[in-house]
């Protein structure tokens, strides 16, 4: 599903960020990327959504080589690869019903069906009774919600969430990553970058742990030592 084969990447400040890195992760799997900040966790997700392109290797998502996509194609892609930000990416303006369904509007799906796939949507996340309501009306842990609630109402293949819970209280946090193994267990391969110590350690998922840009392990049901 995606494969990543001796993938560099250096920024054109010189900022190299990846270094011959090499992973594959399959269908359905729930990945954590864990490390601090500045070793490349979120340049991952940026590569395997085709927002950016490696300096050098190969990247296959979707049985497609990134690097060889037209620009055209990248839109197709993003509908199979959602994206969970930890600063949320919602429009204030707008409710979480109508932030919901800006994706199915902007693929053409007809109001019947966005209104059925938002409902059901809303209420896998806990937010059935909250469609009405603004942003600026809801908790860090309910936005965050409603983020993940517009990355799934497409029905996308993979879920990136980048440092989903550095915004949240511990509770909320928690509650989150359960909500994303749930996804996880209706066949939609998760990956998280986090620093989060005690949810990678409770979760015991496969844990690929990077350093200065490089991976230094790839444990199934792995552990984040505090060390690292």
């Amino acid at each position: 599903m995606i494969v990543f084969k001796q993938v560099s990447k250096v920024f054109p400040d010189g900022t190299s960020a990846l270094e011959k890195i090499g992973f594959q992760i399959n269908e359905g799997e729930f990945v954590f990327f864990i490390g601090p900040s500045g070793v490349g966790k979120s340049t991952i997700m940026r590569l395997i959504r085709r927002e950016i392109l490696a300096t050098e290797g190969t990247i296959m998502v979707l049985k497609n080589n990134l690097a060889e996509m037209e620009t055209k194609e990248i839109p197709q892609l993003r509908r199979h690869v959602a994206m969970c930000f930890q600063d949320f990416k919602l429009l204030y303006d707008k409710t979480v019903y109508e932030n919901v369904a800006l994706s199915l509007e902007v693929k053409g799906e007809g109001e019947p069906e966005i209104e059925k796939r938002v409902a059901e949507t809303l209420k896998s996340v806990g937010l059935e009774k909250k469609g009405n309501f603004f942003p600026i009306q809801l908790s860090g842990g309910e936005l965050q919600r409603v983020g993940i609630a517009r990355a799934i109402v497409g029905k996308p293949n993979i879920l990136l969430a980048d440092e989903p819970t550095g915004n949240l209280d511990p509770d909320s946090a928690w509650e989150i990553l359960k909500l994303f193994k749930e996804i996880n267990l209706a066949n939609t391969t998760v990956i998280v970058a986090t620093h989060n110590v005690d949810i990678v350690n409770k979760f015991k998922e496969r844990v690929i742990v990077l350093k200065e840009g490089k991976i230094v392990s790839d444990e199934k049901k792995g552990k984040y030592e505090k060390s690292t």
